[in-house]
C-alpha cells in the first residue's frame, strides 16, 4: 500500500438496527418474526441457527436486498454496502487481476481513472494476500482464495458495512480461521461485518452473535461468552440442540426479552434510511466494461470459442454434402432443392443465434443479481452480450452465404442481392440470438436451458411453410407460423432469390404447381420481412429486461 492509503484515518464504519423484522414466503408462513436487534459500528456479528432458520433471509433483510414485509432496517453511518453470497459468484476464466480491474470499474465512481482504479485494485490484492496469484485465472485459485477473491470485489469500493452469506462454508478449518482473521482486520479498519454460518467454532471470533430457532424468532443477542452462559453451556457447539430440547417454541425468544435489557442500542439512524454511496457508473460506461469483459471471456475460453466458430463450419459441410450444385440453374431448376437449401440457411442462421445465446445469461445469474446491487443496470448488461455475440453471428452467416456461394449452391446473385440475403440471414441470427436470451433469463441453469433447444427448434421446422407451405396448413398452424421468426427469413431469403420467377419460368414441371402452393408467400417486399425479423430483436430483448426484473424486482433495472 502507498503510504497516503496507509496513514489516512480510520472510519467510524456503519451501525445497523433493525426494529420487529419480519418475513413470510408466499404461502403466508413466517420465516423471520418480530426480530430487533442492533449491530455497533466496527463489530464482527455472526447470525447462527439450524438450517432453515432463516440466516440468510435475515441477512439479507438487513443488507435491504429483500425488503421486510414488517418492520424497518435503519443505518447509522457512512459508507457503500457490501454484500457476498455463499457461493463465489465471479467470472473463472479471467485472471484474478483481471477480474478486479473489470469490478472496480463498474463500482467506482465515473471519474476515477486508470491510475485510481490499478492503485484500488492492487491495495485489495494486498489487504487480503492474493498479490502473487493476481494472474492467476480465478477457475485455478483453491477454495479459499476464490473466497477471498470474492471478497475483494465487494473491498475496491471500501464498504462501510459487509454482509457475508456462509463465507467459511466448505473450506478448510485452517483457510477458515484466516479468512475470519481476514474479516477481523477489516473491522478494526472500520468496517462493519455482519455474516452468516453454520460452524459454530466461527462464532469465537466474532464479537457478538445472534442466534434465530428454527421458527425464524430471535433466541439470542450478545456476545459469544454471554450466550454460553444465556444458554447454560461450556460450548455454543450444542446451542441447536439445546433450543431443539425446548417443547415451547417461544420459550427462548421470552426469556431473551426478558434479558436482553442490557443490550445497549446502537446510535439511531433514520428508519429505511441506506449510508450514502458513491456516485453509479453511467450507462455508456457500463456498456463498454460489460462488453469489453465478455470479449475477454469469450476469447480466454478456448472451448467456447472452438464450438462458437466450429459448429458452423461443421453445418456448412453438412450442406455442402447434402445439396447438390445448380439447384438454382434456370436451365435445369430443382425447386424442391430450392426449398430445402433456403431453408435450412434460414434455419442455420436461426440455430446459430439461439445457441448463442441460451447459455449466457442462465450460467451468470448469481454474478448478475450481485452486480446489481451495485449498480449495474439491466439495459447495458443485455445490449453488452449482443455487441459481442453479433459481430460473431456476422462473421459466421457471412462465410456461410460465401461458401454457398462459391460452391453453387446459391443463384448467382448480384452485389446488391447478396447483401439483402447477408441482411436478412443476419436480422434471423440476431432474432434467434435475443429469443435464447430471453429463454436464458426465464431458466435457472444450464440443464434447463439446454432441454429448451428442441423446444425452440422444432416449431421453427414444422410451422415454417418448407415441410408443408403456410396456406396449406391447418388454421391454427398458419396463425402459429407468424410467431415464427423462420418463417420471415425463409420467405426474404426465397423473394431475394427470385424463386417465384425461377418456379414459374424454368425448365422444370415441378416450379409452378409447386409456386400455387406456397401463394404469395415469396412475394412481398424484402424489407417487410426485414421489419419483422427487427421487431422480434426488440420484442424479445425486451421480454428479457421484463423477465430479469420480475425475478428481482427490488433491485436496480
Amino acid at each position: 500500500m502507498t503510504t497516503e492509503q496507509t496513514t489516512s484515518p480510520p472510519r467510524t464504519g456503519v451501525g445497523i438496527t433493525g426494529s420487529g423484522l419480519g418475513q413470510r414466503v408466499r404461502d403466508g408462513r413466517a420465516i423471520l418474526d418480530d426480530i430487533s436487534l442492533a449491530v455497533r459500528p466496527g463489530e464482527v456479528v455472526a447470525i447462527i441457527g439450524a438450517s432453515g432458520a432463516g440466516k440468510t433471509t435475515l441477512l439479507e433483510t438487513l443488507a435491504r436486498i429483500r425488503p421486510p414485509a414488517t418492520g424497518t432496517v435503519s443505518y447509522d453511518g457512512e459508507g457503500p454496502i457490501g454484500y457476498v453470497p455463499q457461493d463465489d459468484i465471479i467470472h473463472r476464466e479471467l485472471p484474478l487481476q483481471r477480474t478486479l480491474r473489470y469490478a472496480a470499474r463498474l463500482r467506482l465512481p465515473p471519474d476515477a481513472g486508470p491510475a485510481e482504479v490499478t492503485g484500488r485494485v492492487a491495495e485489495v490484492l494486498a489487504a487480503l494476500r492474493l498479490t502473487e496469484r493476481a494472474a492467476v485465472a480465478v477457475g485455478r485459485l483453491s477454495g479459499g482464495e476464490r473466497k477471498r477473491a470474492s471478497i475483494a470485489v465487494e473491498l475496491l469500493t471500501r464498504p462501510g458495512v459487509f454482509f457475508l452469506d456462509e463465507p467459511t462454508s466448505g473450506l478448510d478449518p485452517a483457510i477458515a480461521v484466516d479468512l475470519l482473521r481476514v474479516l477481523r482486520t477489516l473491522a478494526d479498519a472500520g468496517t462493519t461485518v455482519v455474516l452468516t454460518t453454520h460452524q459454530i467454532t466461527d462464532v469465537d471470533h466474532c464479537d457478538r452473535v445472534v442466534v434465530l430457532t428454527r421458527q425464524g424468532r430471535l433466541a439470542f443477542a450478545g456476545t459469544p461468552a454471554d450466550a454460553r452462559g444465556f444458554f447454560g453451556l461450556a460450548s455454543l457447539a450444542e446451542v441447536h440442540l439445546r433450543l431443539d430440547e425446548e417443547t415451547d417454541p417461544a420459550a427462548w425468544p421470552d426469556r431473551f426479552a426478558a434479558h436482553r435489557d442490557t443490550d445497549p442500542p446502537t446510535r439511531s439512524g433514520r428508519p429505511g434510511a441506506s449510508p450514502p454511496g458513491q456516485r453509479q457508473v453511467g450507462r455508456l460506461r457500463q456498456l463498454a466494461v460489460l462488453a469489453a469483459r465478455n470479449a475477454e471471456i469469450v476469447a480466454r475460453n478456448r472451448l467456447t470459442l472452438a464450438i462458437l466458430l466450429g459448429s458452423p463450419l461443421m453445418v456448412l459441410g453438412m450442406f455442402a454434402l447434402l445439396f447438390r450444385p445448380g439447384a438454382f440453374d434456370p436451365a435445369h431448376p430443382s425447386p424442391t432443392v430450392t426449398v430445402m437449401i433456403l431453408f435450412w440457411i434460414a434455419f442455420g442462421g436461426f440455430f446459430f443465434g439461439l445457441t448463442y445465446g441460451l447459455l449466457q445469461i442462465c450460467t451468470e445469474l448469481p454474478i448478475l443479481r450481485r452486480e446489481r446491487l451495485a449498480g449495474v443496470r439491466l439495459v447495458p448488461y443485455l445490449v453488452a452480450k449482443v455487441a459481442v455475440l453479433l459481430p460473431l453471428l456476422a462473421l459466421v452467416d457471412l462465410a456461410l452465404l460465401g461458401v454457398l456461394r462459391g460452391i453453387d449452391r446459391l443463384p448467382p446473385v448480384d452485389g446488391a442481392d447478396f447483401a439483402a440475403l447477408y441482411t436478412t440471414l443476419l436480422l434471423s441470427s440476431a432474432a434467434a440470438l435475443t429469443l435464447g436470451l430471453l429463454c436464458s433469463a426465464a431458466v435457472s441453469d444450464a440443464a434447463q436451458a439446454t432441454l429448451m433447444l428442441p423446444m425452440l427448434c422444432f416449431p421453427q421446422v414444422l410451422f415454417v411453410g418448407a415441410i408443408l407451405p403456410v396456406p396449406a396448413m391447418a388454421v391454427g398452424g398458419q396463425w402459429l407460423s407468424y410467431a415464427m421468426s423462420n418463417r420471415w427469413a425463409f420467405e426474404g431469403l426465397g423473394h431475394t432469390a427470385g424463386v417465384e420467377r425461377l418456379w414459374r419460368d424454368g425448365a422444370s414441371p415441378l416450379g409452378p404447381p409447386l409456386l400455387a402452393t406456397y401463394g404469395d408467400s415469396f412475394s412481398r417486399p424484402v424489407w417487410v420481412n426485414w421489419l419483422v425479423l427487427g421487431g422480434f430483436v426488440v420484442l424479445f430483448l425486451g421480454a428479457t429486461w421484463v423477465v430479469l426484473v420480475r425475478r428481482e424486482p427490488h433491485r436496480a433495472s
